[in-house]
């Protein structure tokens, strides 16, 4: 098939009408995905194995029990080398024959089964036993080949038989679809398990078995496991909605009824469509082709919206069930190639594509209008995935470019000295301590792949199918004799339709008549992502009266605000940790003309807090970039509503930090001398942030970071909040302050304590190492010859788009309002409550007396000394000192929690 003609210009180069990309260029991004795979890998190997994953930014392994727990996540771990066995055929097609023979000996002496730990039969099934399989696929090819492993016996498939049997007891229900979870040593019931009790599990959970659980059956020739597998596609299929013929996200194991109702092609269901298909492309069943045409016909009708793809409800597909999408779904286009439905699928590509090159990464879920909805992206492979298949489609270099950029991103800001981190928020650039194997696994093949040519690959990958973890199973298997006693819940209804069936892929050249055909599907869809970051609507005035007080003047410390807040019957609450809580009571208002004034000036203060949330400002980014850091350390800030807004900055302000004196910035700074020049560092409380910023900039410093006084908090765990003025101008305040809860800020206040000397970065999102040390030599190893793509102007900001509920409460009841969303000083935010959150404007820190205890740095100094000798030694140090049980840098990044409670709850439906 020639080449398709179209016009590519892009940071790599320009090509002209039907150029392909030079093969030398190709040799070289060829040479530079198994140079990444290398880094990756023998990180791994050095600092991890035989732990199950590697922790990039600490150099360890993760060792399920010795970690903080993840929740659900951890379910993926079961101390059996994970990342380890999920590479074995990866080695193979990169070629690293004596890497994976290496790989098999290890696996078959160091990794046990048997281990008493609950582990998801999902992730264990396409991980760990798909791993295996894969492994023994290739080491049989080589074997046959008379060079490479001549010795082995079929160790590995022993292996995957005996795991497959660890999780048959899941499978032990009344319906056939399996318990989510099963302990490898116990099974599923008795106490000793500590699992067996659930009773709800995923879609793709319970439909993404068929491939490994037959393979392994026409492997050993025993007929158990692909029977159990094929009585749950089964069950699946008979409860789908039989109107819509869509399937729901999560049922219930036990009585077959969905638990929810909301039907897509992402998380929780995915790969259960993607199964279907395989499993009549591996097994040669009709049968399996034919439910996947008819869910296919549903999905396009229903959920497809070209580009988009948005979830429905099953029982009424027309009516959307979210606004936004999740990062699994980039797979679709790759299975729409496999269907033979070129059109969409280039269209989905593209618009994930232009996502893409908006944030770097794909974010885990991102809305209609594609701003970011969950920030995190842990290196997921499924864009790559569906990249590698519309260019074997197509033959179009635009793919090439596409997997280019997916390269020199990982490069420029995944990579870190022991392997690459996930990102911990695209938007800023920050990092987890967190490389899943799956990235190994999946990411390397498809973009080997992608830039390969067929001699450089060690075997004929049309041979073989992948599996959702890209595991290869030889095509033969087809052929291997298997029961033909299998049971199938097959009716008269589904005797096979040849209307049903799409024999043979369509014919690219009547598909593109004319060579610009797929260019012309990707501009209005580049068009329609760049242009899609509506301003917010301006704020409107409540159609009801005008109350004696607006909520936008209100201000927490004016008495007169007050005695009016009362007199309409709303109290203000103090709570204990700092914020503010409006609460209005019609009976006690003084009359009820100011009964309705106080339900009116609720409202508004709903309709301020909802307002503020479409406002609010995205967060910012302290890189350190001195040694030994270099860049590759990113702290997640909330930004201020005052100062130097870095934005607008192409540059931002770096420089070195130091502790201001007094630690709280609340009163003129007595170390001058040291703040002038630098980067402030300052602790929350006492004031207001506008006088801090007003104190540090009088002292000469450039930019300032306050730290949160409230011990364990986190960006993790707590949203990020920006920090507003003090009522008045703060025209005056020039300078940049960003905030950093307490957990970031011990990151950095630890650095200098242990090196002193610590430089950092001040910016709206991490930069690129090479901008940062522009001119000068890069530390540390990057790839030789790795070419910069051109960073995408973005046309506004983007911002998490996790809104708060609001329910408004008529007259005769108590009305809530908190104040916490726009924090002057000391207004903390809090997790999505139902109550409305609104600005704070009080010039004063409520909830907390103005005298408190000694600041962590003066609780830190030796108290045997003189009070002013210790102050003589803090202003020759001024580096922040803190107690002798102090973690270093290290623990304290192992320590730092890894997820939002949203992504949490994402996964908790994958697995």
């Amino acid at each position: 098939m020639p080449p398709l003609l179209f016009l590519m210009i892009l940071a790599g180069g320009m090509y002209s009408l039907g150029e392909a990309m030079p093969q030398d260029e190709k040799q070289r991004l060829r040479k530079q995905v198994v140079e990444m795979f290398d880094h990756a890998y023998q990180n791994y190997m050095d600092h991890a194995y035989p732990a199950d994953e590697l922790m990039p930014l600490t150099c360890r392994g993760r060792v399920r029990g010795l970690e903080p727990s993840r929740g659900d996540i951890d379910d993926a771990l079961g101390k059996f080398s994970l990342t380890l066995i999920d590479t074995l055929d990866t080695l193979v097609l990169l070629n690293k024959t004596t890497e994976f023979e290496d790989a098999v000996r290890r696996v078959l002496s160091d990794v046990r089964l048997d281990n008493d730990i609950v582990v998801s039969v999902f992730e264990t099934n396409i991980r760990v036993l798909g791993g295996l399989l894969g492994g023994h696929s290739m080491a049989m090819m080589l074997k046959e080949g008379g060079q490479h492993m001549q010795w082995y016996q079929d160790e590995l498939l022993h292996m995957a038989k005996d795991l497959g049997l660890r999780l048959l007891p899941a499978f032990n229900t009344s319906s056939g679809l399996p318990y989510p979870r099963v302990n490898l040593k116990y099974g599923v019931r008795g106490p000793e398990t500590r699992t067996g009790t659930e009773t709800d599990t995923c879609t793709a959970c319970a439909g993404t078995i068929i491939l490994e659980f037959a393979a392994l059956s026409r492997f050993t020739g025993d007929p158990v496991f692909e029977a159990h597998a094929r009585r749950a596609l089964d069950f699946l299929w008979e409860k789908r909605q039989r109107n819509s013929n869509l399937v729901g996200t999560t049922i219930n194991i036990h009585s077959g009824e969905w638990v929810r109702r909301d039907s897509g092609v992402g998380a929780g269901i995915d790969s259960y469509y993607e199964y279907l298909l395989k499993a009549y492309i591996l097994l040669g069943d009709d049968l399996f082709l034919q439910r996947f045409n008819i869910h296919y016909a549903s999905i396009m009708k229903y959920i497809s919206q070209p580009p988009l793809l948005l979830d429905v409800h099953i029982h009424k597909p027309l009516l959307p069930a979210r606004t936004w999408m999740d990062s699994l779904l980039a797979f679709f286009p790759g299975l729409q190639v496999l269907k033979g439905d070129i059109r969409p699928a280039i269209e989905t590509h593209e618009m994930l594509y232009q996502v893409t090159k908006k944030h770097n990464f794909l974010p885990e879920a991102f809305t209609t209008d594609f701003r970011v909805h969950w920030a995190q992206h842990p290196l997921r492979p499924e864009f790559a995935e569906s990249t590698y298949f519309l260019y074997k489609a197509t033959g179009d270099p635009y793919y090439l470019e596409a997997g280019r950029t997916i390269l020199d991103n990982l490069n420029r800001f995944a990579r870190v000295p022991c392997g690459f981190a996930a990102m911990k928020d695209v938007r800023t650039g920050s990092h987890e301590d967190r490389m899943d194997s799956f990235f190994l696994a999946e990411m390397f093949k498809y973009l080997f792949l992608l830039f390969a040519e067929a001699e450089d690959l060690p075997f004929d990958v049309e041979d073989y199918v992948f599996t959702t973890e890209a595991h290869l199973l030889p095509l033969s298997l087809s052929m291997a004799p298997h029961s033909s006693t299998v049971p199938s819940n097959r009716t008269l209804e589904e005797e096979l339709d040849d209307s049903n069936f799409d024999w043979t892929c369509p014919n690219t050249r009547l598909l593109f008549p004319d060579p610009a055909f797929p260019r012309n599907l990707r501009e209005p869809i580049r068009s329609a992502v760049d242009k899609s970051c509506p301003r917010p609507a301006p704020y409107r005035e409540p159609g009801i009266g005008r109350p004696p007080l607006r909520a936008q003047d209100f201000m927490a410390n004016n008495p007169e605000h007050l005695e009016l807040l009362r007199r309409m019957g709303v109290s203000l609450i103090h709570l204990k940790d700092g914020r503010v809580q409006l609460v209005q009571h019609a009976t006690q208002a003084v009359s009820a003309v100011a009964a309705e004034d106080g339900v009116r000036f609720m409202q508004e203060m709903m309709e301020l807090s909802s307002q503020q949330q479409k406002e609010q400002l995205p967060p910012r980014a302290i890189q350190i970039v001195s040694h030994p850091f270099f860049g590759r350390v990113v702290l997640t800030a909330g930004p201020a509503q005052f100062g130097t807004d870095l934005s607008k900055s192409s540059t931002g302000v770096r420089g070195f930090v130091t502790v201001a004196e007094p630690y709280s910035g609340c009163t003129e700074i007595t170390n001058a001398e040291y703040v002038q020049g630098h980067i402030a560092l300052l602790q929350r409380g006492q004031c207001m942030f506008a006088e801090k910023a007003r104190h540090i900039q009088k002292a000469g410093a450039i930019g300032g970071i306050v730290i949160d006084d409230n011990e364990g908090s986190s960006s993790d765990t707590a949203p990020l909040f920006q920090m507003a003025g003090d009522g008045r101008s703060t025209d005056d305040i020039t300078l940049p302050l960003l905030f950093l809860f307490h957990k970031e800020g011990s990151i950095l206040l630890e650095a200098l304590k242990e090196y002193r000397e610590v430089e950092v970065l001040l910016s709206d999102k991490a930069r690129d190492r090479e901008a940062i040390f522009k001119g000068k030599p890069l530390p540390g190893t990057l790839m030789e010859g790795s070419v910069d793509v051109q960073e995408v102007e973005e046309g506004c900001l983007t911002e998490a788009t996790t809104p708060t509920s609001f329910e408004p409460i008529g007259q005769s009841q108590s009305s809530t309002v908190k104040l916490v969303e726009s924090v002057p000083e000391e207004v903390s935010p809090s997790q999505e409550e139902a109550s409305p959150m609104v600005e704070d404007t009080s010039p004063v820190e409520e909830g907390r007396p103005l005298e408190e205890e000694a600041s962590p740095a003066e609780a830190g100094a030796d108290l045997s000394q003189p009070k002013e000798d210790r102050d003589s030694e803090r202003r020759k140090e001024p580096e922040r000192d803190t107690d002798s049980d102090s973690q270093s840098v290290d623990e304290l990044l192992a320590d730092w929690q890894e997820d939002l409670e949203a992504f949490q709850q994402m996964e908790k439906d994958e697995l």
